[in-house]
């Protein structure tokens, strides 16, 4: 399976001490040797790289670790396939344009004989059933909103609907964000941290390297870094409860709601 990285912030903010992280577990430290990806949003615009190779020995990869792109919304994928050949094609995240905003979308799982009829306003290139999903998802909640994007309390319920009709498909971790706020499905595994004053240390536990948080930010910072497991091994990172949408935004989850029976806890 693959592994998912997310960073949503109040302010611009850059992520090379999570994607430090992350990167080695795109074959170091971990099996997702099958491709990389991560998009940054800035205002209206969006950076994303993708190779279908192991991040761990990209240079592009260490490129990105080391350039502190600032972004109010991250969104990162290794990859370990389980459907479409190795190939940039199908190499997370997939971008898209919906309501005159680009939209970032990256999964983690396997949706088995997920293919939903598409009326061609929103279509694959590769082959994965992630790719289908985004676009169907972009699709249905095109159908329903027209050419007007709704309020975010309403897009994030119609987004809580539709997951409700993919997840009994499968595994359907996945990641979402218009640039304005971030929407997390938690199918199976998904952990997340706030970061905010008062700031402290943390050690990533995939690489030896410490930051210090209270060197590198202002006290007003908000910053909520989600990944499939914790990339630190110093921090209170909470598990997501599987079976839970999330919305993350200004660096904070805003609101959570179920998407299979059982409890859920509420976010403080």
């Amino acid at each position: 399976m693959c592994q998912l990285l997310g960073m949503n912030c109040n302010v611009p903010t850059d992520i090379c001490f999570s994607f430090a992280g992350f990167q080695a577990r795109g074959g170091a430290t971990d099996v997702h040797s099958d491709g990389w990806g991560i998009a940054f949003f800035e205002g209206k615009g969006t950076r994303i790289f993708l190779e279908p190779t192991p991040s761990c020995t990209s240079p592009v990869a260490e490129l990105v670790r080391q350039y502190p792109i600032h972004s109010k919304n991250v969104i990162a994928h290794i990859r370990k396939a389980t459907q479409g050949v190795i190939g940039l094609e199908n190499t997370h995240p997939f971008m898209r344009e919906l309501w005159g905003r680009y939209w970032i979308f990256a999964h983690n799982g396997n949706l088995l004989d997920f293919n939903p009829d598409l009326d061609g306003s929103f279509m694959p290139v590769g082959l994965t059933d992630s790719e289908r999903a985004f676009c169907w998802l972009l699709q249905e909640l095109r159908q329903r909103f027209g050419s007007t994007a709704p309020a975010q309390a309403t897009l994030f319920a119609s987004i809580h609907a539709l997951t409700l009709e993919i997840s009994g498909r499968g595994e359907f971790n996945f990641l979402l964000s218009n640039g304005d706020c971030l929407f997390a499905h938690a199918s199976t595994q998904l952990s997340y941290i706030v970061r905010q004053a008062p700031f402290t240390q943390a050690h990533l536990k995939d690489q030896d390297i410490s930051v210090d948080f209270n060197e590198v930010t202002s006290p007003n910072d908000r910053v909520a870094i989600i990944a499939t497991q914790p990339l630190t091994d110093d921090e209170p990172w909470t598990t997501m409860p599987a079976g839970t949408l999330w919305w993350f935004e200004e660096g904070r989850p805003v609101e959570t709601l179920e998407t299979r029976p059982g409890p859920v806890k509420k976010p403080a």
